[in-house]
């Protein structure tokens, strides 16, 4: 394998995947964003694909999804984030900017002056705040939340989760399916995550829609309502549990 000093960028380069994963494309071919491919694919619908494959081996592979979420979001992060200043110190600042160098002092001073914008890149502070001003949006609107609530479906004891990773021997029509050891279930997740995120999904859509009488396609709550009554808004922010397991902190 040939190797070079010279760094390799990451758009526009379709065999940058298919060198860093030989084993997952022998052929050299079948790389990210191909410009003979019509129609243009993006990366990350292109990394999504993937993970639906038939063939396992790209979602079991265990470093091609950080790799390809690293992509993403490095590419999220210079797509959205850019700088502001106020108009008064635009031109000493754009002046302190352009002769910056490595070892400069000032550069603490510089940065009070300047605020950096990037509520698009998930994860980011920044993002957290846009959030927090939705929620306060959410109060105008709908009023104050009436109850708070975290949701947190556990996918290793769910048969359901066994089903979706592709094991045919769980029977959902028992009241009590018989599954595999824990540590297999444990295992199975670990090496299997997108069936966590999907059972996540699933688990979600199901509880709103049923016991809580929500209306994914119409985006209100239905004409019976569910367990609470009706429902006129809610807001959830989904984390990841320390077992990398999904849940949400909803208000209602």
């Amino acid at each position: 394998m040939h190797y070079s000093y010279h760094l390799i960028s990451e758009y526009k380069n379709p065999e940058l995947i298919c060198g860093i994963f030989p084993t997952l494309f022998p052929f050299g071919i079948g790389g990210f964003e191909d410009k003979w491919r019509n129609p243009a694919v993006s990366f990350e619908k292109h990394a999504k694909y993937f993970l639906e494959l038939q063939n396992r081996q790209f979602r079991y592979h265990y470093f091609v999804i950080f790799i390809d979420f690293n992509v993403i979001q490095r590419r999220k992060a210079h797509l959205n984030v850019h700088l502001t200043v106020s108009s008064k110190q635009f031109d000493s600042v754009a002046k302190d900017l352009t002769s910056l160098t490595s070892d400069a002092w000032n550069s603490y001073q510089l940065l009070k002056e300047i605020n950096t914008v990037a509520e698009k890149l998930p994860g980011s502070q920044t993002s957290k705040v846009q959030i927090r001003n939705k929620i306060c949006s959410y109060f105008g609107y709908a009023g104050l939340p009436q109850l708070f609530f975290t949701f947190n479906p556990c996918a290793v004891h769910s048969p359901i989760f066994q089903v979706i990773y592709g094991d045919t021997s769980v029977d959902l029509n028992q009241m009590y399916p018989k599954l595999v050891p824990r540590h297999v279930r444990a295992y199975r997740l670990a090496q299997y995550p997108v069936a966590g995120a999907k059972f996540f999904e699933f688990s979600f859509q199901a509880a709103f829609q049923y016991l809580l009488g929500w209306d994914f396609e119409k985006v209100c709550s239905t004409d019976q309502g569910g367990v609470l009554g009706k429902l006129r808004a809610f807001f959830g922010n989904t984390e990841l549990t320390e077992r990398g397991e999904f849940h949400i902190h909803c208000e209602l």
